[in-house]
Formats: C-alpha cells, structure tokens, sequence
C-alpha cells in the first residue's frame, strides 16, 4: 500500500463527492483484514510500524470519506481549495439569524411540556436540514467547475448544523439521566 495515495485511490473510487458507500465499506474491511495487528505479530518492528501506519492511514480515510462533510472538505483539499475553520466566517446574515432561532429552540427544549417529542422534532428538522445540504453538496460537485466558494458556504453551514446536532444529542443523553 503506498501511503502517497490519496484517500479515494487507497479504496480505489473516483474523486467524487457521489459515491458507493458499500464499495467504500467492503473496501475498508479488506484492507483492515490485511493490515490487521495479528497478520504482523511475529513481522520485524519496521514491519510491524508500517502496518500500524497503514491501518491508520486506512481507517482516517474511511472516517474522512463516509462522512458527507468530511468528503467535502477533503475534495476541496485535493482541488487546492483548503478549508480552515479558524479563519471562515459566514456574512449570510439569514443563516445566522436562523442559527441563533434553532438555538434559542434547543435552550427552550428544556421547559416542553414534553419534553422527549420536542427534542425528536427538533433533532428531525435538524436532519432534514442536514439532508438539504448535503443533496446541495452533491449538486456542487456534479458539474466540470466546481465553485469552490459556494461548496466552502455549504460546508460552513453543515458545520454550523453538525454542532447544533452535537448540542441536542448532549441535551438528549443528559436528559436519559
């Protein structure tokens, strides 16, 4: 295995944000199997190092490209177009006036009369949003010339979404207890 590779030549996909996820899995449980810890106990220690680096490289590309944001930013990575966090804001003041609404949701959560159907409907809108997203991702990297501009908003509001939905499953495991 050649650790040059980028992550969708090491599970041997085309460079797409559209792709077969259970090519991805079956690929990923092959090269787990072969580079698994057991295969290389009685191996020299370079040996055994390269393997670990291997399986490491194997499973940061999995968790990289199964994750629809993930994939996004890691295209925009391979097109030149890095993304940082640290110095990307979002000037759409629609999407943060409707940032602060879901957040001022989320708190209120907490006073529903019920307050486990509140927390599924707000999880659920969540999700859907989510969803919208991602099918606007795919329609970004569907054409020949990517507008790297518009595909880095999108995954600046999938961020924001994903850490509104990390919030409501904190919400959720706290109110378990």
């Amino acid at each position: 295995m050649d650790l040059q590779q980028n992550y969708f030549q090491l599970f041997g996909l085309s460079e797409a944000f559209e792709l077969d996820s259970e090519a991805l899995t079956d690929r990923y449980r092959s090269l787990q199997r072969s580079l698994h810890p057991d295969r290389f106990a009685n191996a020299p220690d370079q040996e055994r190092r390269i393997a670990l680096q291997q399986a490491a490289q194997v499973n940061s590309g999995y968790e990289t490209l199964r994750d629809p944001l993930g994939r996004a930013r890691y295209l925009l990575t391979l097109r030149g177009d890095e993304y940082c966090d640290e110095t990307s804001t979002i000037n759409d003041l629609e999407f943060l006036e409707q940032q602060m609404e879901l957040r001022e949701n989320l708190a209120e959560i907490r006073f529903s009369d019920d307050v486990h159907i509140a927390l599924s409907a707000f999880m659920d809108e969540l999700a859907m949003k989510n969803n919208s997203y991602i099918e606007k991702l795919r329609e970004a990297f569907s054409v020949e010339a990517v507008d790297a501009s518009h595909v880095k908003g999108l995954v600046q509001r999938m961020q924001f979404m994903r850490k509104l939905q990390q919030e409501a499953e904190s919400l959720e495991e706290e109110l378990l207890f």
